[in-house]
Formats: structure tokens, C-alpha cells, sequence
């Protein structure tokens, strides 16, 4: 039997926002200060999981059409591209390289691989977090 919460679909929409919100602060953070892509990626799976939680399983993978695992694997994927990405111009293994850029919204912005390589984590992260809540959830 479904339960129709109003109030909780309403609160959890906006908690979503918020946690994402979050999600991005920290994994953007994550190079100077503590966050990067491993808990940005927590934060990120926690706001699905509460999707999972408040709206059923299907529902929510009805509405985003995404293969978890693939997500990790692409993940697992870029980060170690990136390793050897640094391999290529001839430095060590997952050495870093930035650079600031003038860009027109944010100003002077400084761009990092280790960038890229956090987002790899992230993915793999969400990707295994939603996986292990799916296949949970298919044995209850």
C-alpha cells in the first residue's frame, strides 16, 4: 500500500535542492579545503537515497534513466584517465597542473586536473552508493 504524504514529497523537494546545493560547495571546495569528490559524492548519493526513501524505488528510476554502475565504472574510468593523462606529459603518476583563467561570469578562476580526477571519485562514489541502496532494496 503507498502512503500519499504531501507534505513530505513538498519538504523533501526542497531538502533535495539543498543537499545538491551542498553537494557541489563541498565537491568544488574539496582542493583547498576539506570536501572534494569522495564526500561530495556521499552528500550527492544521500540526496537520492532520500528520493529512494520518499518516492519509491521505480518511480525515481523511472525518472532518471541512469544505469548506476556505469556511472561508477566511467567514474573509476576518468579518474584513473587522468593519472595517466600525467603520464603522457612525461611527470609522475596523478601529478596535479593549474592554471588561472579569465572567465567572463566568474572572474579569475583557477582550473585544476585534480578537478577532473575528484569528479572521477565522485561518480564512483554515487555510483556505488545508489547501486548497493538498489539491490538492497530489490531483496526486501
Amino acid at each position: 500500500m503507498k502512503i500519499n504524504n504531501v507534505i513530505l514529497k513538498t519538504v523533501s523537494k526542497i531538502v533535495v535542492f539543498i543537499i545538491l546545493t551542498l553537494a557541489i560547495y563541498l565537491f568544488l571546495s574539496g582542493h583547498h579545503r576539506p570536501g572534494g569528490g569522495f564526500i561530495g559524492g556521499l552528500v550527492l548519493a544521500s540526496a537520492l537515497v532520500l528520493l529512494f526513501i520518499v518516492y519509491d524505488i521505480e518511480t525515481v528510476q523511472d525518472a532518471i534513466p541512469v544505469d548506476f554502475k556505469k556511472v561508477a565504472a566511467f567514474g573509476a574510468l576518468l579518474s584513473v584517465g587522468t593519472g595517466m593523462g600525467s603520464l603522457v606529459f612525461g611527470v609522475s603518476f596523478l601529478s596535479q597542473s593549474f592554471a588561472y583563467f579569465d572567465l567572463p561570469f566568474f572572474r579569475k578562476t583557477e582550473l585544476t586536473t585534480v578537478t577532473i580526477f575528484e569528479a572521477g571519485v565522485a561518480l564512483v562514489v554515487v555510483g556505488v552508493v545508489v547501486t548497493i541502496i538498489q539491490s538492497i532494496s530489490e531483496d526486501v
